[in-house]
């Protein structure tokens, strides 16, 4: 999930959700995935999803016979629920481990149609110049949603601030801490609102996208940030079960996997993001 978008909205609240439409055409239900003739309409939050489905359709589609439209969203509910219930094609915000737990919460069947790119976690502070400033006693911000709380304690563990359980799985929780040498205590905040808590603790573990829309620079900001070799928190193309075939989604992945997206990725985010294909 650059430069200038801004966080508006809550991840995974059960409240109002407030969405944006960069797309034209119709809104009805099943629009998304009705005659493959149609647009694919996809579902994506702003930063760095929405960006590269535009640069998709502004350089790539129309040669490739694809009519590409995009609805922006800025939780991480809405996209599932659309696809899910036929009101957009597919979408693109999440990775599989999210996709996993949201299908086993929700009873919803997507599923993945290829990887795309990664947004690496980092550990981020207005206090602190290096990991080694980190006291005991201090307070970390982490994602409070299931897979990225226990990414971002992963991050921690692989990096010797905390020790996790041996058998902590990749929704880990504070729970699952065996080790904490510096009495970290850690403060529970929706993924989106985690750059909001910087000013009001001493370091907070914040995704990728959320980062740069806050104006850090993973590459240069991140204290510590996740290596890109054998993630498996690849951002993904997720399409409702059965709709794997359809001939529009072949041709968006099949762009999103070029050699021409690749270079836009390089050239538009400097490290922040990367292709993971």
């Amino acid at each position: 999930m650059r430069n200038t978008a801004k966080i508006t909205a809550a991840v995974l609240a059960a409240g109002a959700l407030t969405l944006g439409l960069t797309a034209c055409g119709s809104e009805k239900s099943g629009s998304g995935s009705a005659s493959a003739d149609g647009p694919l309409i996809v579902a994506a939050s702003p930063t760095p999803h929405a960006k590269i489905l535009n640069y998709v359709k502004d350089n790539l589609a129309k040669k490739d016979g694809l009519d590409l439209q995009v609805k922006e969203f800025t939780d991480y509910v809405l996209p599932n629920t659309a696809t899910d219930q036929g009101e957009v094609g597919a979408n693109f915000f999440q990775h599989k481990p999210y996709l996993d737990d949201f299908n086993k919460k929700n009873g919803t069947n997507l599923v993945s149609v290829g990887d795309v790119e990664l947004e690496p976690l980092g550990l981020y502070s207005q206090k602190l110049k290096t990991i080694d400033e980190l006291k005991s006693g201090a307070t970390v911000a982490v994602p409070n949603d299931t897979t990225n709380e226990g990414r971002a304690l992963k991050l921690l563990d692989a990096n010797g601030i905390i020790k996790l359980k041996a058998d902590a799985g990749l929704d880990a929780t504070p729970k699952d801490i065996a080790e904490n040498p510096k009495n970290i205590q850690f403060k529970e905040v929706e993924a989106a609102t985690v750059p909001r808590a910087l000013p009001d603790v001493d370091a907070a573990v914040i995704n990728g996208n959320y980062a740069v829309e806050a104006k850090l620079s993973p590459a240069k900001d991140a204290l510590i940030k996740e290596a890109a070799k054998g993630n498996p928190y690849a951002n993904i193309l997720v399409v409702k079960k059965g709709q794997e075939n359809d001939p529009r989604v072949k041709k968006l992945i099949k762009l999103l996997n070029s050699p021409e997206v690749k270079k836009y990725i390089d050239d538009e985010f400097d490290g922040a993001v990367l292709p993971a294909f």
